[in-house]
């Protein structure tokens, strides 16, 4: 009940701000809480919760599943998002809806329109190598389609740490930032030494043998020095994105 008590509260929220209108907040509790496709239940009231609607995550699934989901989603929800999405899932989506769009380095599929910024507060990925980009773009598009700001610094890792500190302004003047870094992870700890922001960072499987597909960079992360890092899963850019967009829209 208390659940179901905070959905309801953040949906008369939105109508008051003149996000939805009336009927359509009827209409959102009206809906089952979720669909069942018999394969897969589609969290319907996601939104209403989370105020950001359910993200299909497309590996394991096939691509006649993926374009099931995405065609009912796209339904009752905008945007409809798909991450870890191979070219021939986002073929099976837009024979479904044509409007689609595909984020081919993030692997990200879109029905609808991205949320509107609703503040000038920056969200900047930061990534070591040009390695760590489909991880830093996953984790950027993620952010974009959910309303905020987004600027990019790539290919400013470790090993030249001249090209980081050269971008110092861009640094300091970021409300979150996304730190994304394979190998032994250590931009992180320094990027988290320069500013007063939150700084999530997103280790990658990027490295030789002893990276052990992104363990070392993930422990390096973890056993940062600098407070005010905190760490996602392995090559999890949808999550640093999502989090880092949760914390820059605080507040509205």
């Amino acid at each position: 009940m208390a659940l179901e008590a905070e959905a309801i509260r953040k949906l008369l929220q939105e109508v008051a701000k003149g996000d939805i209108s009336i009927d359509d907040a009827c209409r959102q509790l009206r809906t089952p809480a979720y669909e069942d496709l018999g394969w897969a239940k589609l969290d319907t009231h996601r939104q209403i919760r989370r105020g950001f609607p359910e993200v299909v995550l497309c590996s394991g699934k096939s691509d006649e599943q993926v374009a099931r989901i995405m065609a009912r989603l796209s339904e009752s929800q905008t945007p409809a998002m798909a991450t870890r999405a191979s070219s021939s899932a986002f073929e099976a989506v837009s024979k479904e809806r044509p409007d689609a769009i595909y984020y081919e380095q993030a692997r990200i599929i879109l029905i609808g329109e991205c949320r509107e910024c609703i503040n000038d507060k920056t969200v900047l990925i930061v990534s070591a190598g040009t390695s760590d980009m489909p991880i830093a773009e996953e984790a950027a598009v993620t952010a974009e389609i959910m309303g905020n700001r987004v600027d990019r610094l790539f290919d400013v890792g470790v090993a030249g740490i001249h090209r980081l500190l050269g971008n110092k302004d861009k640094i300091l003047s970021a409300n979150v930032l996304v730190v994304v870094a394979g190998m032994e992870g250590a931009l992180a700890s320094i990027v988290g030494g320069l500013v007063s922001k939150p700084v999530i960072a997103v280790p990658t499987s990027i490295g030789y043998g002893a990276s052990f597909g992104g363990v070392a960079a993930l422990l390096g992360m973890l056993n940062t020095c600098s407070p005010g890092v905190v760490v996602v899963n392995i090559d999890n850019g949808f999550g640093a994105g999502y989090t880092a967009s949760m914390i820059n829209r605080l507040g509205e």
